[in-house]
């Protein structure tokens, strides 16, 4: 997944990513946050930042700078939160969003969109037909 920590998408599914998260584990689903923002005019996106949260939310996955924005570029990210799901041979299989959130939390009885695709990947190799887009921040792409 591509997050950040100013964007106010990702700050309304944080705590459902890492429940989220946390769950998917027991499915043998790993999972990574990569954030590549410029921090340059989001400081709040600082590294030192970024270990704070991570810290703060006991994220249960690495949380990585790309710094150069070359990982964004070859996923073809373009948002925050941007979700990404692969089956064992390292296909896309989801490529959509966690749940109904946008700049607010969903409701708490709202699909989990993102971890029932993850566990039908896990279970059938396959992803769900049906993906909706995620929708978020756009990434703060380098001049």
């Amino acid at each position: 997944m591509f997050i950040c920590n100013h964007c106010p998408y990702v700050k309304a599914v944080r705590e459902r990513i890492v429940r989220d998260c946390r769950e998917l584990l027991g499915h043998g689903i790993r999972s990574v946050a990569i954030m590549s923002n410029d921090p340059t005019d989001y400081p709040e996106d600082s590294f030192a930042n970024m270990k704070r949260v991570a810290d703060d939310l006991d994220f249960p996955f690495p949380y990585l700078l790309d710094e150069g924005q070359a990982v964004a570029r070859a996923y073809g990210a373009v948002c925050t939160p941007d979700f990404f799901g692969y089956d064992a041979a390292l296909g896309l299989q989801y490529r959509g969003r966690l749940d109904a959130s946008r700049r607010e939390t969903a409701p708490p009885d709202a699909r989990r969109e993102l971890f029932e695709a993850m566990v039908q990947v896990a279970s059938t190799g396959r992803g769900p037909v049906q993906q909706v887009p995620s929708i978020g921040c756009s990434i703060k792409w380098r001049a």
